[in-house]
């Protein structure tokens, strides 16, 4: 099949010498900022904090809130390639940009996963696999849901809501009254809302998957995720499903950033429920937590492969070297003073990643240890094994 040649901006990569731009300055925008001054390039980002932990590392760092179209625009202009850390960026920023540079992922997957009032139901109409929803917009419209879910739902909050914020269980602890659910309208504000209902699940993967403007695509290993009040505590590749699950997971990855039109990264987090389903559960276009392992154990991290995909370049090999995890660093860490960061290194091939964040406070991602391992086991024993010496 002769196909129509791609247009110039799909052709073209970005050479080495050229600007990348980061719409956020977190310790995904640090990361791929690192990758990025490696190959040569040049590195703007924004943030509405000056002193970002992207900002120790890049060329530029502009000063904005996420919805700052002005500081967008700034941001844009001269940038060979502008992409993302955070999903929660105003459209009307989003817009001003695209309309500077190439913008990737675009503009119209960001606003649909931005809000998961408009995520799911894409998801769902797309023939992805997900879990039984409701979208409410009302609380008479969660009384109803609730009772058509069963009883037992996990309250989601559309936009802004991540690491166990902007949610709320439903029908767990106590039953799902008038009462209990008329509260938790009012904790997540009385704004629409996704409700879920509560599955039997066995454990909880996600794949990252990769596309660049060219059309090439590639997915890594499916990580395994293990939560803690809703947070991610840690990860391991590989994630020890059967390789008929695992060519699947990768599928559906692939599948649905295709059907966006991604340019750049996404990540899909699944459940697997008991029965052996497997449900899509939500999305990240960029870079992702249960990947930093990536770093360590593939051919290429996610952080070099975010920088290949938004510059155009083709993309690496996201073949598995070796069995490797992670463990989060939360600021809980430091409540008792400082963590013997001596102690955690001394575990045989764990390394320490902080952000250089400036203030530290429960449930805040401070950092990371990394290791790898004869399997996977090993390196999460490992991972976790030097956090405890943290505190010793």
């Amino acid at each position: 099949m002769t196909h129509p040649p791609l247009p110039p901006s799909k052709r073209n990569s970005v050479a080495p010498g050229g600007t990348l731009a980061i719409l956020g300055g977190g310790q995904l925008g640090r990361m791929m900022a690192m990758a990025a001054r490696t190959m040569g390039y040049h590195v703007r980002v924004m943030d509405p904090v000056a002193r970002c932990p992207a900002s120790f590392v890049v060329d530029e760092t502009i000063v904005g809130a996420w919805d700052n179209a002005v500081a967008a625009q700034q941001l844009a202009m001269g940038a060979d390639a502008v992409t993302l850390e955070i999903e929660q960026i105003g459209v009307d920023a989003l817009a001003r940009v695209a309309a500077l540079a190439p913008l990737r992922p675009g503009v119209e997957p960001i606003r649909i996963i931005q809000d998961k009032t408009l995520q799911k139901p894409w998801l769902a109409a797309h023939g992805f696999p997900v879990g039984a929803f409701r979208v409410v917009r009302s609380e008479a419209e969660l009384r109803d849901a609730v009772a058509a879910l069963g009883g037992r739902v996990f309250l989601k909050v559309g936009r802004g809501g991540y690491d166990g914020r902007g949610q709320a269980r439903i029908g767990f602890d106590t039953p799902a009254t008038e009462e209990a659910i008329r509260e938790a309208w009012s904790a997540l504000g009385g704004k629409p809302c996704v409700a879920e209902q509560a599955l039997e699940l066995d454990f909880e993967i996600s794949v990252m998957a990769a596309r660049n403007p060219a059309g090439e695509v590639r997915s890594f290993p499916a990580a395994r995720n293990h939560h803690e009040n809703q947070i991610l505590a840690w990860s391991v590749l590989p994630a020890g499903i059967s390789a008929e699950m695992e060519e699947r997971a990768e599928r559906l990855a692939r599948e649905i950033g295709v059907g966006f039109g991604i340019e750049g990264m996404l990540c899909a987090e699944m459940f697997v429920t008991k029965s052996g389903e497997l449900l899509v559960n939500e999305l990240a276009p960029r870079p992702h937590n249960s990947y930093h392992q990536s770093e360590r154990g593939c051919v290429t991290s996610q952080f070099e492969q975010a920088v290949r995909a938004a510059l155009n370049l083709p993309l690496g090999d996201t073949s598995l070297i070796a069995p490797c995890a992670i463990v989060n660093l939360l600021g809980d860490v430091w409540l008792n003073g400082e963590p013997d960061f001596a102690a955690a290194m001394a575990v045989p091939g764990v390394r320490l990643h902080l952000y250089e964040k400036l203030s530290k406070h429960p449930a805040r991602k401070m950092g990371h240890l990394s290791s790898v391992g004869a399997s996977a086991e090993e390196a999460l024993e490992r991972v976790l094994e030097a956090k405890k010496k943290l505190a010793t």
